[in-house]
């Protein structure tokens, strides 16, 4: 049986968290604001540019297997506190030398990228479904049969530059209908294509951030399981980059962060005045928006739904962890293919 716990998001500027026996207690201006058994949390993410943390927390934390996080306001990974690596060494060292082979490497990365454009594929399905009438639906329709033939593709690729110029194709692709997704009538909740670093429009802000959460689970997810978040088979290696974390995300972005990202603009739950551009033209979400946010993330994580591999009914907040277990279960040798999460 798995215990789905949660993660704290710290927000407030100038807070402070401190070790209480085996509890985290969050203190501003010298009152404490919130304290949280160690216990019941799986992460901490703490999201601002003065916000700290007491070595003796970051100890209890290591001990505990809580991954501690340091991101800007806006989500970018900064730095995470960690403890000696757990795990089985022999898992690391295989994880490692696969690493370094490229047909392994490309066994891996076919499976993530066919995952993803499978997934990407499916909510162009559903909205066409869903809006049978609109002149977008056949975009959606054209769209996705084309998603269809890259996942035939990939499958039979070999080369590992090949796999991923098809994912990156096929991303573009999904994101050409991304704008015609959005049914708000806010002109300005507009979207012109994917950008980042920095995000350009609030949709790019929204969900650079939902990214940025994601990310910060799997990284968490890797690192509970013994694998080193930093070692990835689809993203080349890169200093201070989780280029595994950054594979393992991959299968989940159309169905976590970009449906949420829709859910809540379409819903009106988010609207322009959620957001504010800076000097430098990059948009992004304002604190109190933040909150709204993170509060629609946990409660996305508590959603149950039948994982397709394992048959059984599971928290989204926890599929992050069984995939990483199911990848650490195909490097030992037990499993033929790493079976990426399919979504139905």
């Amino acid at each position: 049986m798995m215990q789905h716990l949660n993660t704290l998001f710290v927000t407030l500027e100038g807070a402070w968290l401190f070790k209480d026996g085996q509890a985290v207690e969050v203190r501003h201006d010298g009152q404490t604001n919130l304290r949280v058994p160690l216990h019941n949390l799986d992460g901490i993410v703490c999201l601002g540019w003065d916000i700290g943390a007491t070595v003796q927390l970051m100890a209890a934390c290591a001990e505990a297997g809580v991954t501690l996080s340091f991101c800007s306001p806006h989500g970018k990974f900064l730095a995470a506190a960690t403890g000696f690596a757990s795990g089985n060494v022999l898992l690391r060292r295989t994880q490692y030398r696969l690493a370094d082979d490229d047909a392994a490497c490309a066994g891996i990365a076919r499976q993530i990228v066919a995952a993803k454009i499978s997934n990407s594929r499916v909510s162009l399905l559903r909205a066409a479904r869903d809006h049978p009438d609109e002149p977008a639906a056949a975009q959606f329709g054209s769209a996705a049969q084309w998603l269809g033939h890259r996942i035939d593709a990939v499958m039979r690729e070999s080369s590992l530059d090949i796999i991923r110029g098809i994912e990156g194709d096929s991303a573009a692709a999904y994101f050409d209908c991304m704008p015609s997704l959005l049914t708000t009538n806010d002109p300005t909740l507009r979207m012109n294509g994917r950008s980042r670093r920095p995000p350009l429009d609030p949709v790019n802000a929204l969900l650079s951030f939902l990214y940025a959460l994601l990310n910060h689970d799997c990284r968490s997810a890797l690192a509970a399981c013994g694998l080193d978040p930093a070692v990835g088979f689809l993203h080349r290696d890169r200093p201070g980059r989780a280029s595994l974390a950054l594979d393992l995300m991959e299968e989940f972005r159309p169905v976590l962060a970009d449906r949420l990202a829709l859910s809540l603009l379409n819903r009106k739950q988010l609207d322009g005045a959620d957001f504010n551009r800076q000097e430098n033209g990059a948009v992004a979400l304002r604190e109190a928006s933040r909150k709204k946010v993170l509060v629609a993330w946990q409660e996305r994580k508590r959603e149950e739904l039948i994982h397709p591999f394992l048959q059984e009914k599971v928290p989204w907040g926890i599929v992050p962890h069984l995939q990483a277990r199911l990848l650490a279960r195909h490097l030992r040798g037990d499993l033929d293919a790493y079976p990426a999460f399919l979504w139905k």
